[in-house]
């Protein structure tokens, strides 16, 4: 059931990315030559004007391909024969159709289940927050002046600075109240500063649902950025990224934790949904910010040539555009074999 979950999440998120490229090189009068869901051979395809619609075999991944894109063409309708900020908005498109869907999935979690207030539920006996002053009911409003919005702000910051001393502050009864605070290592070796939080979201009201949803899709978009920054800085490695079967195996963990048979089958199924939308809203900003790197054969790699040929006035040469893409492609291949390795060592 995980793996049908998961197939259907990136059939989903996909076809939302590729709607985006699709839908603006409509709107700028683009033809687009097929618009596919999945890789390799076609299982089912339809025309449609100039357009082939297809469902294809392999369901990681897909395409919109345009008249011209990859080529020469006289065709006043080929993507390089239109205007450089029409082709700038439909390669833009992608990423931003990702951003979309999050948001618009963001709204569903937040509007139904809440926010996760950063508020502290209790301190640890023994433990650096006890021993500081914090108290329960304490709002944490910034982490070493990062302003906090979400309980989770405070999560990721620690993990991101393992061990460090931070400063906290804090609304207490509306006063604002600062406290230093040096993470205790246990005896597994992990850094606590010793602060329950709440596991219960607090409910969004009115404008409080756009206003979260927002702020989650900013979040998550952060959290993938920072962790980019942690690659090249040596706190993480190659082996901690995972491909598309990790993220399967990952979806498949979400389903069973969301299932319990304590409860009743609607619930468990509504829990499940639930969870899956969460996971989705990752996983779509994810999309988003990958695309959008400075990385030859990707979305941010071709908007950097855009770019270019607008400050120039000129387009780059394409056939030399066209091989830098080819050995990032080639480059970005051999990544996914080796991070689809990872994938089934961890897994296996």
């Amino acid at each position: 059931m995980g793996i049908v979950i998961a197939l259907i999440v990136f059939g989903f998120l996909v076809f939302f990315h590729e709607l985006g490229h699709f839908l603006l090189a409509k709107k700028n009068g683009i033809a687009v030559t097929e618009f596919s869901i999945g890789m390799g051979p076609r299982l089912f395809s339809f025309t449609k004007g100039e357009t082939r619609y297809s469902l294809k075999a392999f369901p990681f991944g897909g395409s919109c391909q345009m008249l011209g894109e990859d080529g020469e063409s006289n065709d006043e309708h080929a993507f390089h024969n239109r205007s450089v900020w029409a082709r700038i908005s439909v390669v833009a498109a992608g990423p931003i159709f990702n951003f979309i869907l999050a948001f618009l999935l963001a709204l569903i979690v937040i509007g139904y289940v809440g926010y996760d207030k950063p508020v502290v539920i209790g301190v640890m006996e023994g433990f650096p927050a006890e021993e500081a002053g914090l108290r329960e009911g304490d709002v944490i409003t910034r982490i070493n002046n990062q302003k906090v919005t979400i309980y989770r702000d405070v999560q990721f910051y620690m993990a991101v600075n393992t061990g460090k001393t931070v400063t906290i502050s804090v609304n207490r009864a509306g006063e604002e109240l600062h406290f230093t605070i040096t993470p205790k290592q246990d005896e597994s070796g992990a850094y606590y500063m010793g602060i329950y939080s709440s596991a219960i979201r607090t409910k969004a009201k009115g404008l409080e649902v756009l206003k979260y949803s927002l702020y989650e899709v900013k979040y998550q978009m952060g959290v993938v950025i920072k962790s980019i920054g942690m690659l090249f800085n040596g706190s993480v490695s190659v082996n901690d990224l995972s491909g598309p079967v990790g993220i399967v195996d990952m979806v498949d963990e979400v389903v069973e934790e969301s299932t319990s048979e304590e409860v009743d089958t609607k619930t468990n199924i509504l829990s499940v949904l639930l969870n899956i939308i969460n996971f989705s809203i990752m996983l779509s900003a994810n999309l988003g910010v990958m695309n959008l790197l400075p990385i030859p054969a990707l979305d941010g790699g071709r908007l950097v040539f855009l770019i270019v040929e607008a400050v120039r006035g000129k387009p780059v040469d394409r056939e030399k555009e066209g091989m830098v893409h080819f050995v990032g492609l080639v480059l970005l291949m051999v990544l996914m074999v080796y991070v689809m390795f990872n994938d089934f060592r961890r897994i296996f």
